[in-house]
């Protein structure tokens, strides 16, 4: 899913169906090109540590917690939330696409 070609909230769902909400915890986050991925935090890894490995970032969601239910099918269902989180990255991309810095949202619209 890309930010720069009208995204829709099926291609959003079928990012956060791709994922297990029991296995790890994932972060949503934005490269400079638009596209959108949702991908796993390993245990031991930091936040910090999981933004510096992709220099190409320029935004991230909030973590999504292990077990939470955020990620996964269940998550892929509710129209309600990924509304919001759409709704948030296409607010948020038209500030950050050219900076240079990660921006780490932690509300939705």
């Amino acid at each position: 899913m890309n930010l720069n070609q009208q995204p829709t909230i099926d291609e959003l769902a079928r990012l956060f169906a791709a994922r297990k909400d029991s296995l790890d915890s994932h972060i949503l986050w934005v490269c400079e090109t638009g596209e959108v991925k949702i991908e796993p935090l390993t245990p031991h890894a930091a936040e910090s540590e999981f933004e510096q490995s992709r220099p190409s970032m320029r935004a991230r969601l909030r973590t999504y917690r292990r077990g939470a239910g955020y990620v996964g099918r269940k998550a892929a269902a509710d129209h309600d939330f990924l509304g919001q989180v759409l709704q948030t990255l296409k607010r948020e991309w038209p500030e950050v696409r050219h900076g240079r810095e990660v921006r780490v949202v932690d509300q939705y619209c």
